[in-house]
C-alpha cells in the first residue's frame, strides 16, 4: 500500500464532509476600539483560556523551528494554477504574451510576473497540492483553520494565526503593544474560534494615514485624565473582578487599545508615504505587503500576518487584460517588493511566507465563457525562513490535471492540513498538540487526527531534511 492508498484508507475512516458553514467570529480594528472604549458589554467576549490548560502532544516529533514570523497570503477566488505557478503552455490557448520561460527547470510566465521570475531562487512551489472542497467560502476557511469547517469542531476552530498567537504569547516582552495576529485586507477572514478574543486577528485595511482612532479629540492629556478616573471608579470590577474572567478580559481590551494610542511605533508601522506605496505598486495588496514589512520591523509583538488578495474567481474572459494579467501584475509588484525589503533588512531569513488559494481551476482549453471553473488541483508557494528556493516540489501531468509525483516523503497529494502542520513546525510549534479545553470537551487538535499520523509538515522545503523530521 503506497502513501496515497494509505491516506485514502484513513480518510475513509475519518470522512471530510463539505457544506457551507456559518460566519465565524473575528475582531476588526473598529470592534477592537469599540470594545476598548465604547462600553460594549463584556458578555460579547468568549471566555479566556485557562493560564495553564491541559495540553498533550505525541512527544515524538521535532519541529523545523526556523521561522520567527509568518506572512500568510490568501489568493481568494482561487487562481488558475496552470496559468501561474504550475504553468502549462497550451498552443492556441495560452497567450504568447505570457512568455513561458524555463527558470531552473521551472516553467514560469515571465510576461505577467517578471519580478517574481527574477526571484525564483527564493521561491519553492509545491505543485502536488489538492483541495478538499470546491466551494469558495468553505475552501477559504478550510485553508485558514487547517480543517473541515463543517466538521464537529469546525465552528469553534481558530485561525492558524490564532494558534500561533496563543503559543507565542509567553514570548511577548514588556512594551510590545501590537497584536500578535494581524490581518490585512482580510475582513472576512476566519477568527479565533473558541480562543479568547485577544488571540483574534486584528483586522486592518491599510491607509497612508495609518490607524484611525489612535488619538482623542480632547487631546492626550485630557484623555489620560479620563482614563485614570475611569480606573479610579471601577478598578474593583476590573482587577480580580467579582464578575469573573470576562470582565478582566474586557479590561485587557482597554489596556491594549491605550497602548496603541499616541504611540509613535504605531504611526510608523501603519502609515506610509506615497513614494513607498509606489514601490509596492500603489494597490491595496501592495499597501498590505508594505505594512506587513513595517510591522515586523517594529518588533512590537506581531508574529503572524495574514494578507488577502481577492479577485481570482475568473469563470469568464480570464485572459483579458483586466483579468489574470492585471491581477498577476499586482501580485508580482507587491510580493516582489516585500521579499526584496525583507531580504535587505535581514528579516527574510526568519520570516516564512506562505501563499495559496482555496483550490485551483480547470485545465486545458478554456470553457465556452473563455474562463476556468473550480478544480481541486492547486499550488502552494513558500519562501523565507531557510526554505530552499529555486525549485518545484512535486509535479503534475502535461495539463496540470493531477499529481504525477508528490515530491515529498508522504508520497501523496499535499492537503491544507499538511500546510498547517508545516507552518506550525516552521514556528517551532508541535503540530501534534491537543488542547483539552474546548467547550465541547472533545479535545482540540492543532492538526486534525495527529494521533493517527494522517498529516504532517513538508520537510522537503528545507535542505537535507532529517528522517527524524518526517513525522512518519
Amino acid at each position: 500500500m503506497d502513501g496515497q492508498e494509505k491516506f485514502n484508507a484513513i480518510v475513509a475512516k475519518y470522512p471530510h464532509p463539505t457544506k457551507i458553514h456559518s460566519e465565524r467570529p473575528h475582531l476588526s480594528r473598529r470592534t477592537f476600539f469599540q470594545l476598548a472604549g465604547a462600553g460594549i458589554t463584556a458578555s460579547f467576549l468568549p471566555a479566556k483560556l485557562p493560564a495553564s490548560p491541559l495540553i498533550t502532544t505525541s512527544g515524538n516529533v521535532t519541529t523545523q523551528n526556523k521561522a520567527k514570523n509568518v506572512i500568510y497570503i490568501l489568493l481568494a477566488g482561487a487562481p488558475s494554477h496552470t496559468d501561474t505557478f504550475d504553468l502549462k503552455y497550451i498552443s492556441g490557448t495560452t497567450p504568447s504574451t505570457f512568455n513561458p520561460t524555463s527558470i531552473n527547470g521551472v516553467m514560469w510566465p515571465m510576461g505577467i510576473m517578471p519580478k517574481l521570475g527574477g526571484m525564483m531562487g527564493d521561491l519553492a512551489i509545491v505543485r502536488s497540492m489538492q483541495a478538499w472542497a470546491l466551494v469558495h467560502q468553505l475552501g477559504q476557511t478550510w485553508v485558514q483553520i487547517g480543517r473541515n469547517p463543517a466538521a464537529v469542531l469546525g465552528n469553534i476552530s481558530p485561525n492558524i494565526g490564532s494558534v500561533v498567537a496563543i503559543e507565542k504569547e509567553p514570548e511577548r516582552t514588556v512594551g510590545q503593544v501590537f497584536p500578535t495576529f494581524l490581518a490585512l485586507n482580510s475582513s472576512s477572514g476566519a477568527g479565533p474560534g473558541y480562543f479568547a478574543a485577544e488571540y483574534a486577528p486584528f483586522k486592518v485595511t491599510p491607509a497612508t494615514t495609518g490607524l484611525k482612532n489612535t488619538t482623542n479629540s480632547t487631546g492626550q492629556a485630557r484623555f489620560s485624565e479620563r482614563y485614570d478616573f475611569l480606573h479610579h471608579i471601577d478598578d474593583p470590577l476590573r482587577v480580580d473582578s467579582p464578575l469573573g474572567k470576562p470582565a478582566e478580559d474586557y479590561d485587557n481590551f482597554y489596556q491594549a487599545a491605550q497602548g496603541m494610542m499616541y504611540n509613535s511605533a504605531v504611526n510608523t508601522a501603519f502609515s506610509y508615504s506615497n513614494a513607498d506605496a509606489a514601490r509596492y505598486g500603489n494597490t491595496s495588496f501592495g499597501n498590505a505587503c508594505l505594512v506587513a514589512k513595517q510591522v515586523l520591523a517594529a518588533n512590537q509583538g506581531t508574529r503572524y500576518i495574514e494578507i488577502t488578495q481577492g479577485g481570482w474567481d475568473m469563470h469568464q474572459n480570464i485572459y483579458q487584460t483586466a483579468q489574470l494579467p492585471t491581477l498577476a501584475g499586482l501580485l508580482d509588484n507587491g510580493l516582489s517588493a516585500l521579499i526584496s525589503d525583507l531580504k535587505a533588512s535581514g528579516a527574510f531569513a526568519e520570516t516564512l511566507i506562505v501563499m495559496q488559494g482555496e483550490f485551483g481551476r480547470t485545465v486545458g482549453p478554456l470553457t465556452g465563457a473563455k474562463g476556468r471553473d473550480h478544480y481541486p488541483q492547486q499550488f502552494v508557494m513558500f519562501a523565507g525562513a531557510g526554505v530552499q528556493g529555486g525549485r518545484a516540489i512535486g509535479s503534475t501531468d502535461s495539463l496540470g490535471s493531477a499529481t504525477v509525483d508528490p515530491g515529498w516523503s508522504r508520497a501523496r497529494d499535499v492537503k491544507p492540513e499538511d500546510v498547517e502542520a508545516t507552518i506550525y513546525s516552521a514556528m517551532g510549534i508541535d503540530w501534534t498538540t491537543v488542547r483539552h479545553d474546548d467547550p465541547l470537551g472533545r479535545g482540540f487538535y492543532y492538526v486534525p487526527n495527529s494521533d493517527q499520523d494522517i498529516y504532517g509538515p513538508i520537510n522537503e522545503l528545507w535542505p537535507s531534511p532529517s528522517a527524524s523530521l518526517s513525522g512518519t
